[in-house]
């Protein structure tokens, strides 16, 4: 059991039991357990308040541009995307995973995408509903936990898009073998992945290395940072096999800093974006597998 900001963590294998620990709120003391994506929510709205760079939602200029195709899109903090990992977007049924904020699914309904947008955060996909209303455009917006199966029917989507997101579930490869049954044959998934050393560092001193991987607060709560929420890190192992084991080719990756502090400032990439095609037999051989 732990204490931080007057709140009392006690952590089992996926949740959180949470009790006020302060005395001069007694009246508003609770009891609950809360599912560790929960957490997140909440840690991610407090970001948005903040500036986060991912909750900020394109302006009406940027949309104008992207209309006359002058466009970006980022799933790392600083790279753009090249565009010719989207080849032809018009028509194509493209899912923005973990993706609210305004930003993303904007550009790509800019260019005829028929698009979805899935995220876990409320202020997030009202970010998306406000942009597609002040524009004028369709969008689905869908509340979802992307560490459960998604709600999807199988072979849904020609592109799935997902930026910085998987550090903030526990287990990877159900996921990825989640988008490889809802992408169509030769679907398109792109999707950012970590390297883990945004956890090994001191949290004051980025010059300090002190934490081991695998870095997962379920497993050792004395990681867990409130301002933090609760993240993981995952190996490449996890990530990049990953993707193969799901049925995956791989066709191009680019890596990137976090875009602050002392890895930016000596350009030690923390990110990597990777594009991947899924093979076309990977849902035969699923639904063998299962049989």
């Amino acid at each position: 059991m732990y204490i931080f900001s007057n709140i009392i963590f006690s952590f089992s294998k996926h949740h959180l039991c949470i009790v006020s620990s302060d005395e001069e709120d007694a009246c508003l003391c609770y009891d609950k357990v809360m599912d560790y994506q929960d957490i997140n929510a909440e840690t991610i709205s407090r970001w948005i308040s903040d500036g986060w760079q991912w909750g900020v939602p394109i302006d009406s200029e940027t949309y104008r541009k992207a209309l006359n195709g002058e466009w970006n899109v980022k799933l790392t903090p600083k790279k753009n995307v090249p565009h010719s990992w989207f080849g032809q977007l018009k028509g194509k049924r493209l899912l923005g995973l973990a993706s609210g904020g305004g930003q993303q699914i904007p550009i790509f309904s800019t260019l005829g995408a028929k698009c979805t947008v899935l995220d876990y955060n409320d202020l997030q996909l009202e970010s998306d509903r406000l942009v597609s209303q002040r524009e004028g455009y369709d969008v689905e917006i869908i509340k979802a936990d992307m560490s459960k199966p998604l709600p999807f029917t199988d072979e849904s989507f020609d592109i799935v898009f997902c930026p910085p997101s998987v550090c903030y579930i526990e287990k990877v490869e159900p996921l990825l073998k989640e988008c490889a049954r809802i992408l169509k044959d030769e679907g398109i998934l792109m999707i950012t992945f970590e390297n883990g050393l945004n956890y090994i560092c001191d949290a004051e001193d980025e010059s300090r290395i002190v934490q081991s991987l695998p870095f997962n607060p379920l497993k050792d709560p004395s990681l867990f940072r409130e301002e933090d929420g609760i993240q993981f890190s995952h190996s490449l192992t996890e990530q990049l096999g990953g993707l193969l084991k799901a049925g995956f080719i791989i066709t191009d990756l680019y890596e990137d800093t976090n875009g602050y502090g002392l890895f930016d400032e000596l350009n030690i990439p923390s990110f990597i974006a990777v594009r991947a095609v899924k093979k076309p037999s990977v849902l035969s051989d699923f639904k063998s597998s299962k049989a």
